[in-house]
């Protein structure tokens, strides 16, 4: 059992520590949703300037492109070193690990607009303000939640990573304390409540694309 306890070990412990588990989960959460919404406005708005300008794009995507080869636990120690033990070193890392999918799928989206729409728009003499806000972003915003719910998913890796490298709460370090102390069904049980976090969070997620992109819906169940 210290090497994999049974199923009902683990749901036992969930249940008797559920006060523990949430505490810390709670704490995690809360590192999770703040690097994700720092990682979403940097990514956004990093992303229009991108479209906007060539010289953006190749001054800075070969930068984001080139920083995701760089391993992160690689980099987690320096994050402690800058924001120290608390909750800022574990809203940074989370945002580097949710940044990259969101800045890449949004580009191409932007990007992906309809020749044909844009065309016509152009011969009505549209100012660029409202090609973007009536074609290029509603056209992009599938592209933009397929980078949010890969940035979700991945999210809570980096809060974890984090909280391994040091943190004084949260469930990676109630993971790192409960393996010191051979306490290996409280680790399993802390694996999975970051697992019911990070699906809770996706499922979140398709629940506002269904209701920001509906034609997406439409198209998908054809």
């Amino acid at each position: 059992s210290y090497i994999l306890p049974g199923p009902w070990a683990i749901l036992k412990v969930m249940w008797q520590r559920m006060d523990l588990l949430a505490a810390h989960g709670v704490v995690t959460l809360i590192e999770i949703a703040l690097g994700f919404l720092v990682a979403l406005v940097v990514g956004l708005s990093l992303a229009v300037l991108i479209h906007a300008s060539r010289i953006i794009e190749r001054s800075f995507l070969p930068l984001i492109i080139s920083s995701q080869t760089i391993p992160v636990f690689a980099i987690a120690p320096l994050l402690i070193l800058w924001f120290g033990y608390g909750i800022g070193s574990k809203v940074v890392m989370t945002a580097i690990i949710v940044f990259f999918p969101i800045v890449v799928n949004t580009v191409e989206g932007l990007k992906a607009a309809d020749p044909d729409t844009l065309a016509l728009l152009q011969i009505l003499e549209a100012s660029p303000g409202q090609v973007f806000f009536k074609v290029r972003l509603p056209q992009s915003l599938p592209f933009v939640f397929s980078g949010i719910k890969i940035g979700v998913a991945v999210s809570v890796i980096g809060a974890v990573i984090g909280e391994w490298v040091g943190a004084r709460e949260g469930l990676g370090y109630l993971m790192i304390h409960a393996n010191a102390q051979l306490q290996v069904e409280l680790v399993f049980a802390s694996i999975f409540w970051l697992s019911f976090l990070g699906m809770g969070l996706y499922g979140l997620v398709v629940v506002v694309e269904r209701l920001l992109v509906p034609w997406r819906r439409g198209r998908s169940s054809k």
